[in-house]
């Protein structure tokens, strides 16, 4: 499984804005930082600010700053937010499954398991425990 450009740097985006907690930070700056065009970070900034993560503020000594703090934001959530798909096969989608060998697999439930333990991890993770300098604590747990 691979996190989807978007969500990758939607999270970079909140990790920049984490580490810099009492800074407004421009999406220009931001872009040039990530190396990430401004048109697509100002995309990704006016969901985040939707979603209430960011505080945006026009115009001159405007800028972008996280709106909760680091530690209330799970990535979990954000991950499942800007993620738009978690189909790991064809056969998690009742629709258009096609699969002949459903009836009897048994890898779909090996991956759904997976799927959970991969959000388990992500919810168990802040914005706080990933941004700024490493938490020892949280690295020998």
């Amino acid at each position: 499984m691979r996190l989807a450009e978007y969500s990758d740097y939607a999270l970079r985006v909140l990790m920049y804005c984490a580490a810099r907690p009492q800074e407004q930070v421009t999406i220009g700056e931001m872009a040039e930082r990530l190396g990430v065009s401004k048109n697509h970070l100002m995309k990704i900034v006016n969901d985040l600010a939707n979603r209430g993560l960011l505080k945006t503020t026009r115009g001159r000594g405007g800028g972008v700053q996280l709106l909760k703090d680091a530690a209330g934001i799970r990535i979990g959530d954000v991950v499942r937010a800007t993620e738009t798909d978690f189909r790991l096969a064809e056969c998690f989608d009742k629709r258009t499954n096609m699969c002949s060998l459903t009836p009897t697999c048994r890898l779909k439930g090996v991956l759904d398991s997976a799927l959970q333990a991969y959000f388990r991890e992500l919810d168990a993770t802040t914005l706080a425990d990933i941004a700024g300098p490493r938490n020892r604590a949280r690295l020998q747990s």
